[in-house]
């Protein structure tokens, strides 16, 4: 019996997606790959060309050259189709401060067609039936991002594209967005891309991750496999480091040493830990700490984005 080869379906899919600014070059030779139901975190620093994929992804702005495929068509040829099934919230959302949150939506309402009972399930999605007469001018920021979010959610949208929904919000704000944009796929079937420059914020909804330094996309994989690259690695805080590390070395265990600093190189099982611990102690070598160092995300992502610059 042959393997099942699962075939994926990416919702959105660029070809060498290229934005060109007279001699500037915003985005170059982008191959971004959406699959479906998934939270796609595009992550880059600020000025790193996020805006203007998502420009180009939703039609506002003409690619140089290379292509945009959503839902399998091309957005060149099928604009107008594709459109339809995906909402959006690009920079900050639009609304009228003195009319209520019922009627911001209601005046967006005509404009995508949907029916009236509409408003009341996207207020319910984003946690609003509360508020939804209180005029907006009195909503936190938290409130109003939520708004522009139900306002992308009434065309019931098969993709929901949302460019740093989180940017300026306090703790508990971006918390309310963050747990709502979690529930989207789960709940409603819907592919989501969201940009951000925090990596902890993409770290804590993502599903699959790019990463893009410079208009280039630089990494482009699932969250699991960028937690991988965080390894790890014990460390001893010993008496006599010298020693410590010949002593190691003797028992065939690959370390490094610095000062009073002995790292395990490579093996961090329990079982290499114990016999390392063993073999100091029977050697009279004093063992003060066993710490466990990790490289964080941050670190990674500013490892691969400062690598990029310096190309």
């Amino acid at each position: 019996m042959g393997l099942e080869v699962i075939e994926v379906e990416y919702i959105v899919e660029t070809k060498n997606l290229t934005k060109k600014f007279g001699k500037e070059t915003a985005v170059e030779g982008l191959n971004m790959k959406i699959p479906r139901g998934e939270i796609y975190g595009f992550l880059g620093p600020n000025g790193a060309g996020k805006t203007t994929t998502i420009r180009m992804l939703l039609g506002l702005m003409k690619p140089t050259s290379g292509s945009v495929h959503v839902f399998g068509k091309d957005l060149k040829r099928d604009k107008l189709n594709i459109l339809r099934k995906v909402g959006s919230l690009v920079e900050n959302p639009s609304y009228y401060p003195h009319l209520t949150a019922y009627e911001n939506l209601e005046a967006m309402r005509k404009i995508v067609g949907c029916e009236k009972a509409r408003i009341h399930e996207v207020l319910e999605i984003v946690g609003l039936t509360h508020a939804a007469h209180k005029k907006v001018k009195g909503f936190s920021l938290g409130m109003r991002q939520r708004l522009g979010i139900a306002q992308a959610l009434l065309n019931r949208p098969e993709l929901l594209i949302l460019d740093e929904p989180t940017n300026g919000l306090d703790p508990s704000g971006i918390i309310e967005v963050r747990n709502l944009i979690r529930s989207l796929p789960r709940q409603y079937g819907m592919t989501v891309l969201i940009s951000s420059h925090l990596l902890s914020e993409i770290e804590q909804v993502a599903t699959t991750v790019g990463i893009v330094s410079k208009g280039k996309l630089i990494y482009q994989d699932s969250i699991e496999s960028l937690r991988r690259h965080s390894q790890h690695h014990i460390a001893f805080r010993v008496s006599h480091g010298e020693r410590a590390w010949r002593s190691l070395m003797a028992a065939g265990i690959k370390t490094q040493f610095q000062g009073d600093l002995v790292t395990l190189s490579d093996q961090t099982d329990d079982a290499t830990v114990a016999t390392a611990v063993r073999a100091l102690v029977q050697d009279q070598i004093a063992v003060y700490r066993v710490e466990e160092e990790r490289r964080t995300l941050e670190e990674i992502f500013l490892q691969m984005t400062t690598k990029e610059r310096a190309v």
